[in-house]
Parts: C-alpha cells; structure tokens; sequence
C-alpha cells in the first residue's frame, strides 16, 4: 500500500557530487580502523499483509498497510582487514501509522493504529577497492531484529470497535546493504547507503466489547540513509 521514490537518485547525487570535487583525498581503510556515520535514516514499507481476520472470519479484499518514517540513523564499523567489516546499524526510534483497506467491512482505508520500533542490524561488510581511491564502495549482508513497542490503536477504528488495544510481535530476518563511502580527507566521509530487511509481524489488535482483528504484515523496507562519516 506504501509509495516510494527510485533511491538510485539519492546515490547518484552523492556520486556526482563526489566526481564535480575530483579525487582530491585517498580513503584507505585498514584493520581496526573505526567508521562512526551519522545521518538522517528513511524507512520506505514495501508492505503487503494476508486478509483481516475479525474474530477468525477473513474479511474478503482486506488488508493492512505501513507507512514510511524518516530518524535519526547512526552505524558503526569495525575494519577487520583492509577489505572486511563488521557494522551495527541503530537509529532513533521509527514511528509508523498503521492503515487498512477494510474491504468487504465497507468502511473504506481507515487509519488503524501506530507503532515504534527499533531495527538493530548486525552485518558483515566487504569493501572491494584498493586504497587509492577515495570512493569506496562496499556490500553487506546480515541479520535484523526488530522490537516494535508503543503500540496504539488509532480513534478511526475505536470509533467502529470500541477502546481496544495493538500488539505487533518482534521480527528476525536476514538484511542486505550496499554503501558507498566518498573521501572529504583522511578522517571525513560522505556516505550513503541503502538496507532490506525481510521483516515480518502478526498484528493483534483487541477490543473491548470482545472482537479479535488479526493479520500477518511483511513490512519488508529499503532504508536509506544520507550520512557524515569520521573514521578514527
């Protein structure tokens, strides 16, 4: 349900940027080396759910959508060698409104409620260029745990069901990421750098009066996140 921009645009501007200032600094990185970026972190729902299930009865043409959030997103790396990285990806916590297609139900998209979340990702980095470059880019793959807390259940569909509450369960999936790193001078980088991670959640929501709206989301993002970087 969720729309998103081509994120090819973000990396290109940097990469173009990076051209116009020419190969002016080198960005070698060696064992121990320490990469801190921090930057403004988007996450963009490649969404899509089973059916609402009121009261176990599927409820025909339904379904549930998550819509994007931008925060706070902050990596850290460690160099094992000159070519190999571990990074931790964290962030602010992410807000996300909740929507749904209520289809046969006949209300229409109604705002279904909103959730936190925290994504900590654990990843291992391959950095393909020598050190005489001063555009580094590199490629990851790893593991995403997402909490998802402050669960609410939006007045939309309290004003159908009555007060209720949202449960989200937590999410483990495997995460993908490719980077590129463009060299200002020995310490200071520009990056950007883009993630999927296969996340999934059952959604829960329980209403006074005794009903049960239940469905599976795969929220399945591209995190994006436009950085400064300082290696040390």
């Amino acid at each position: 349900m969720s729309k998103r921009k081509p994120l090819s645009i973000v990396i290109n501007t940097l990469l173009g940027g990076a051209l116009i200032l020419g190969a002016s600094a080198a960005s070698a990185y060696d064992a121990g080396d320490k990469i801190l970026r921090v930057g403004v972190a988007s996450v963009q729902p490649n969404d899509s759910s089973s059916e609402l299930a009121l009261d176990g009865t599927a409820i025909s043409g339904s379904e549930a959508g998550v819509k994007s959030n931008e925060q706070l997103g902050i990596t850290f790396t460690y160099m094992l060698s000159s070519d190999w990285g571990v990074e931790v990806l964290a962030a602010t916590p992410f807000e996300h409104d909740i929507v749904a297609n209520t289809g046969a139900l006949g209300l229409g998209t109604v705002n279904a409620g909103s959730t936190k979340h925290l994504p900590p990702t654990f990843s291992l980095q391959y950095y393909p260029m020598d050190g005489a470059s001063n555009i580094q880019p590199y490629f990851g793959i790893g593991l995403n745990y997402t909490k998802f807390f402050s669960e609410d259940v939006a007045s939309d569909l309290e004003g159908v069901l009555g007060n209720g509450s949202l449960k989200l369960d937590d999410s483990i999936g495997l995460a993908f990421e490719a980077g590129i790193d463009y060299a200002i001078n020995d310490k200071w980088q520009l990056n950007a750098s883009i993630w999927y991670a296969d996340i999934d959640t059952e959604a829960t929501f329980k209403f006074d009066g005794g009903n049960t709206i239940k469905t599976d989301v795969s929220i399945d993002p591209l995190v994006s996140m436009i950085s400064l970087s300082y290696k040390f």
